[in-house]
This record gives structure tokens, C-alpha cells and sequence, in this order.
């Protein structure tokens, strides 16, 4: 068979969409970053036409480029919450006023096959949109992120995504030393709030793309 590993995420990815789609997400499928950013712009936004877009941290939307391309649109209402020129306080009010926003974009920690979310937030501003608030929400998700289980899903987030992304930070937590998860009481900790998201509701309102790249955390 000629690229065996194509085909297998192939596969993968089909049986992931169908497990998200009996959930009630809507789900599409990107072979990589320009084909996402594709379905977003060019599909989503048009048929969605919200007049205000944020969005919570996630290192497969910025990667991406999405993020750039977003903000150089002008047809829309930009709420950035990642402007590296605003003050702390600032960026609270834009995270409380994203809440609101009429399309919300974010990553997931991890996918599990029975297409189930699953994260871990610090300050729980990107669990909250998920959950309730924006109209519709777009969840961009590497093929990284697919785990078999909610065990599997935990157990990522907590010795895998959570220290990479202390260090990231440069938090001054334990994982940044020893790689795994502490269940510290460091100030800085960064594992404060779970949710695991098993169906969206309304049915449809949010909006899963599976790209077929390894992307983020």
C-alpha cells in the first residue's frame, strides 16, 4: 500500500467525525493548516455572518494563521485578546467581553474516540465560551490531540499539555522541572479548571475542524 500513513488517519479522522458528529457537533475535515483556514474563512464566517469574533488560547489557531488573518479583517468586529500591547487589566475585560461574542474560536487538550472534549483551563475564560455564552463556537483540533478514552484524555492533558505549556509560559511550577504533573500549590499553577464537553448544544452550535497535521500542544 502506498502511504500507509495517510490511509491510516484517514481512516482515524473518519471514525473521530462520525463519534463527534452523533454528539451533535458539526464536523469538517482539513488535510492541513491552509485547508482550516479555508473552511473558517471562506465557509464558516459566510454562512454564520457574525458581526463579532474572539477567541481563547490555543496554539493550533495561531499557528495556523489564522489569527493574522482574522485581525486583518474588516468586515468584523476583532475582540483580540492576545494584544501583547494592552494591560492585564485590559486583556480581563476583553476575555469577559469575548463571552459575548457572536463566533468564538479556540483549540481542544485532547479528542477522545467516542468524540468527547476534554480540557484543562488556568483562568477558564476558553472553557467558559465553550460552554455557554457566544453564539457558535469553532474548535480547530490537530490529529494529535485524538486519544482512545477520558483516562487517555487526563492523563495527556495533565503529564503532557500542562507542563508544556508552564514552560511555555514560563511559569514557575514543579512540571517545568520534572515534566509530569505535581497536583502542585504553586501560584502559578496552570490546572485549575476541567470541563469534558460530551455534546454540543444546541445541536450544531459548535463547529469541530479535524485537520490531518499534528498541530499545538
Amino acid at each position: 500500500m502506498d502511504k500507509p500513513i495517510d490511509k491510516f488517519w484517514q481512516l482515524r479522522l473518519a471514525e473521530v467525525k462520525a463519534a463527534l458528529e452523533a454528539n451533535n457537533f458539526e464536523v469538517f475535515l482539513a488535510e492541513n493548516e491552509a485547508d482550516a483556514n479555508k473552511i473558517v474563512l471562506e465557509d464558516l464566517i459566510s454562512q454564520l455572518k457574525p458581526k463579532t469574533v474572539s477567541w481563547g488560547g490555543s496554539m493550533t489557531f495561531t499557528e495556523s494563521g489564522l489569527y493574522k488573518q482574522l485581525k486583518g479583517k474588516t468586515d468584523l468586529e476583532v475582540w483580540d485578546t492576545f494584544d501583547k500591547k494592552i494591560s492585564d487589566d485590559e486583556k480581563k475585560q476583553r476575555r469577559r467581553q469575548a463571552l459575548h461574542a457572536d463566533l468564538f474560536i479556540t483549540g481542544t487538550n485532547a479528542v477522545t474516540e467516542a468524540g468527547q472534549l476534554v480540557n484543562l483551563d488556568m483562568i477558564g475564560n476558553r472553557v467558559a465560551a465553550l460552554t455557554f455564552g457566544p453564539h457558535w463556537v469553532i474548535v480547530m483540533v490537530g490529529r494529535n490531540k485524538i486519544v482512545p478514552d477520558l483516562e487517555e484524555a487526563m492523563f495527556r492533558v495533565k503529564n503532557y499539555v500542562a507542563p508544556t505549556n508552564s514552560m511555555r509560559l514560563d511559569k514557575k511550577t514543579p512540571c517545568v522541572k520534572t515534566s509530569y504533573c505535581e497536583e502542585c500549590q504553586s501560584p502559578d499553577r496552570i490546572c485549575n479548571t476541567w470541563t469534558i464537553t460530551e455534546k454540543s448544544f444546541p445541536k450544531g452550535r459548535t463547529k469541530i475542524i479535524l485537520i490531518n497535521e499534528n498541530l499545538g500542544l
